[in-house]
């Protein structure tokens, strides 16, 4: 019988193509695709069919930019993640093609040591699903992540924190640090709303995510409004060599209100004098793994 631990270990442990710091996040997607089929339904079964929509979606709005056709990108995960012994399909087909997993409408799941673990016990699924997420997303899009691979969001984020596959601690001064730094207020918008001496809707950002080796130092953080912070983890906001605001192409808004955003294009940062500006390494990173698609025009 497969045990908790082993499904969590493995789970949490998959192999990912990673090159120079790229983030693949495909794997994992589409393990919480079947975590979220299981909770449910009962069964973690995917069908090609009905799941490559799906999955495309996510990896376009959680991946990184990607110039590999969308069904493409799905076909990768959904058969190169039998080689991690986690995952079984019910019909041989060869790795990355896309066309046996649609001729023979190929379903997917979970193996079966794996799916029975998790089915008796819905504390290990959470833990799984938390731990994931926590592994390849930063907090401000979690929720997200969650929301559209179908998990209940409040369920999840409520369950312990696990992280098997990092022993870096946080440094619990940080947030502070870079707040103060950057006079409490949103370095894109200016924002700095208070209630008495608290920052409200004022957060700590790291450029490059903490993830994926983003450090707890001064050059690797920006004070962000909420909105701005979201938008930033999105994607849909960057920064260029200059450190310019750029407003990705890919973002649209209709209202008075959303098209302020098309507003910080071109904006440049503004830090308080003796305050660090975010790395020129951390900001290539962003724009090469966040940022989606192309900046507006000038």
């Amino acid at each position: 019988m497969t045990t908790g631990q082993e499904v969590l270990d493995r789970l949490t442990s998959l192999r990912l193509h990673q090159q120079h710091g790229r983030r693949a996040p495909h794997k994992p997607l589409l393990v919480l695709l079947a975590l979220g089929q299981l909770t449910r339904i009962g069964t973690s079964e995917l069908p090609w069919s009905q799941t490559h929509e799906r999955l495309s979606d996510l990896i376009a709005e959680f991946g990184p930019p990607s110039k590999t056709g969308r069904v493409q990108s799905a076909a990768y995960p959904f058969t190169r993640l039998r080689t991690d012994g986690v995952w079984t399909l019910n019909r041989d087909v060869p790795m990355d093609l896309i066309g046996p997993l649609t001729s023979h409408d190929v379903a997917g799941r979970l193996d079966a040591g794996t799916e029975s673990a998790l089915r008796r016990d819905p504390e290990l699924l959470r833990r799984v699903t938390r731990a994931l997420v926590d592994q390849h997303f930063p907090a401000t899009i979690a929720s997200d992540v969650l929301t559209a691979a179908g998990l209940d969001p409040d369920d999840i984020l409520q369950a312990p924190g696990v992280t098997p596959l990092s022993t870096r601690r946080r440094d619990a001064g940080w947030r502070r640090a870079v707040l103060q730094a950057w006079d409490r207020q949103c370095a894109f918008c200016g924002y700095d709303g208070q209630l008495g001496n608290a920052c409200v809707g004022v957060e700590a950002a790291h450029v490059r995510w903490f993830a994926f080796d983003g450090p707890d130092s001064p050059d690797n953080g920006l004070a962000l409004c909420v909105l701005h912070h979201k938008l930033f983890d999105f994607g849909a906001l960057g920064l260029d060599d200059s450190l310019r605001v750029q407003v990705s192409s890919v973002f649209t808004a209709r209202t008075p209100t959303g098209r302020t955003t098309y507003d910080l294009h071109g904006r440049i940062l503004r830090p308080r004098p003796g305050t660090p500006l975010p790395a020129v390494d951390h900001v290539a990173w962003h724009r090469r793994e966040v940022f989606k698609g192309e900046p507006l025009a000038a």
